[in-house]
């Protein structure tokens, strides 16, 4: 008896994904509760697992696209006399003692009418004994080609290696199928361009005030919550209370109408091997900082492992990306529709400034705010982005709701 393998629906509108990896081989014997394979889609990547034990018959390699409810494999449970003992015996061994069962059959003898086999010895093996002149000679099993005779003949790429990548003859390139997640993203890139009308504006922020207070109570903070504080609680925290100042960029289109939305989920950017995830902060207003800290890293832990669900992604009317992270000193982020705005973070750089007619030198970052100029004015938006300026550099303002 088999229990089939099939893929499970993971999201309403996914009808299809990629079977990017095995767990287990083919032939394999699997435990319930044992990983089989991983399922990438154009949103989340799934681990299936195995229902019930026995050994894994794998139908569809690794790397080809299969579609919700496609059977990629079975599982034979094994039968009630299985076991080492049931294992060791053969069809022919049936009537012999279990002892003797067990033991390999010795090779049949060769007829003693059939001639012996000519072979070609190996380089490295024992010399061959002298034939006769007289003697005919061996033709050789084939005749390899001369170095300048040799031509390399490509192989039909499978559909696993496509995935995987191909390299050309010359090795000048690799050829390699986009994964679902990447197609996702690039579709949604240049469907954001090309239906809304996006505009940047920036500006930049001390970022001495929140260093400061980073440095004063991480300690305390770390000792007390059981993970440190981060930069991105604070932007979120601002995110929310600009929001709650400009309600224009927490709003949305929905054809020929506006929606205007009235929670504050804060989607936050993830970057991961699969490529770019945006989890959800949900209720960013009423979360203390150490619960957005803890959704955060909980979510950056999940998308390592693969491990983040479709309702994780889902929901958000806000975006931050956080470019410094990687050094970009400045950058124009894109939309994350339908949402209406985006933030951008980038690199802390310790850069001169005037204050108070002196100049003085502070760590200071560039601030971009992308949005729909459909629905936001130039004046919103750069209320906006002073609003979040003026959260960071006095973040006590956080704290007393000002």
């Amino acid at each position: 008896m088999s229990a089939e393998v099939k893929i499970p629906a993971v999201g309403e509108s996914i009808t299809s994904g990629l079977l990017s990896t095995w767990h287990k081989e083919d032939g394999e014997t699997v435990a319930a509760g044992d990983v089989l394979l991983t399922l990438e889609t154009d949103k989340v990547s799934t681990e299936l697992t195995a229902e019930t034990a026995g050994r894994l018959k794998i139908k569809v390699p690794a790397g080809q696209e299969v579609k919700i409810g496609e059977v990629v494999g079975t599982i034979e449970a094994p039968s009630a006399g299985s076991g080492p003992a049931a294992d060791a015996a053969q069809p022919g061994n049936a009537n012999l003692p279990m002892g003797e069962a067990a033991k390999p059959a010795a090779p049949a003898a060769a007829p003693l009418s059939s001639p012996p086999a000519q072979t070609v010895a190996p380089a490295h093996s024992t010399p061959a004994i002298p034939v006769p002149a007289e003697a005919p000679k061996a033709e050789p099993a084939s005749k390899a080609p001369a170095p300048s005779e040799a031509k390399p003949v490509p192989a039909a790429p499978a559909p696993a290696a496509a995935a995987a990548g191909v390299t050309s003859v010359d090795g000048r390139f690799t050829r390699k199928r986009l994964s679902p997640i990447r197609r996702k993203i690039a579709a949604q890139l240049v469907m954001a361009q090309q239906t809304a009308a996006i505009l940047t504006t920036f500006n930049e922020v001390d970022m001495s005030a929140v260093m400061s207070l980073r440095k004063d109570l991480q300690e305390a903070f770390l000792k007390e919550h059981g993970l440190k504080l981060g930069f991105m609680s604070f932007f979120v925290k601002a995110a929310v209370s600009a929001l709650q100042a400009i309600p224009a960029i927490n709003s949305r289109m929905d054809g020929e109408d506006l929606i205007q939305n009235s929670f504050y989920d804060i989607g936050v950017a993830i970057g991961t091997e699969r490529g770019l995830v945006v989890p959800v902060v949900r209720n960013a207003d009423q979360k203390s900082f150490a619960q957005i800290e803890r959704d955060i890293l909980d979510y950056a832990l999940k998308a390592k492992e693969g491990k983040i669900k479709i309702e994780d992604l889902t929901g958000g009317v806000f975006t931050i990306s956080n470019g410094g992270t990687y050094g970009s000193l400045l950058s124009t982020p894109i939309l994350n529709p339908p949402q209406s705005g985006i933030l951008g973070m980038h690199k802390i750089q310790e850069r001169p400034v005037a204050e108070k007619g002196q100049v003085v030198i502070r760590p200071m970052m560039y601030l971009a705010l992308s949005y729909d100029h459909r629905v936001v004015d130039g004046k919103e938006a750069v209320t906006f982005l002073i609003r979040i300026k003026e959260c960071i550099e006095s973040p006590a303002r956080l704290l007393l709701g000002l």
